[in-house]
């Protein structure tokens, strides 16, 4: 199966990381629309009326009193997010950058909703080839065997949740209302998805244990005689 070849907690870290900083980019897009005007205070909304998205209207955090310079920081910055994940979170503190870059976006608009994908991936790049002895000593064999076949699913749950709720809210007709009925849906929506990041994660966790296991079964057999190996 493919997903053996595939390094669980470097998938969770990447994905989530580049996932992230596409929503970062696509707050700082928003922000940049309500032009060169300042905020009436460092909690802001990243759209008005164009977001294209049928629940609420990404609330989001700001230092800089400008919606213009706002959004270009919060474009850079996801891009930022977005090439380090993708390319860097394996190496030595790749999820301690993760996490500083995450703080950053944060800060310059790129909206509270990417900083949960964040945190899990920055701490997912804080694992990658580490021995995980804690979670060896408290995950029982039976559990961790079936997370570690269970993490493919949800991270696809996690991946496609938002999608999907776009998708389901377009074909109902739901608008983009900031009235608080939508906002307090979107908040209950939004609870299976956070637990589908942190199941994403611990499943993540238990996958790599169970490739750290079977790596040196996998050596062992490919510098065996072929006769072992048959």
């Amino acid at each position: 199966m493919i997903w053996h070849k595939i390094s669980p907690l470097r998938a969770v870290a990447s994905v989530f990381g580049v996932y992230a900083g596409l929503l970062g980019i696509e707050h700082g897009y928003f922000e940049t629309l309500q032009g060169s005007v300042a905020p009436h205070g460092v909690r802001i909304l990243a759209s008005r009326s164009e977001l294209p998205f049928p629940f609420g209207h990404e609330p989001a955090l700001t230092i800089v009193p400008n919606f213009l310079l706002t959004g270009v920081l919060a474009i850079v910055c996801g891009l930022s997010v977005l090439i380090w994940a993708a390319g860097f979170v394996q190496k030595k503190h790749g999820g301690g950058v993760l996490f500083l870059l995450s703080i950053i976006l944060l800060f310059v608009g790129g909206g509270f909703g990417p900083m949960t994908l964040l945190i899990t991936a920055s701490i997912a790049g804080t694992r990658i080839n580490r021995p995980l002895t804690w979670w060896r000593t408290h995950l029982s064999a039976n559990l961790r065997r079936l997370l570690a076949k269970s993490w493919p699913w949800f991270f696809g749950f996690a991946l496609l949740w938002v999608p999907v709720e776009f998708i389901v809210g377009r074909i109902f007709g739901v608008k983009n209302d900031p009235s608080l009925t939508l906002a307090n849906l979107n908040l209950i929506l939004c609870y299976p998805l956070l637990g589908s990041f942190l199941l994403a994660l611990v499943a993540g966790i238990a996958g790599e244990i169970d490739r750290q296991i079977d790596s040196p079964k996998i050596a062992s057999m490919r510098g065996a005689p072929a006769s072992l190996r048959a």
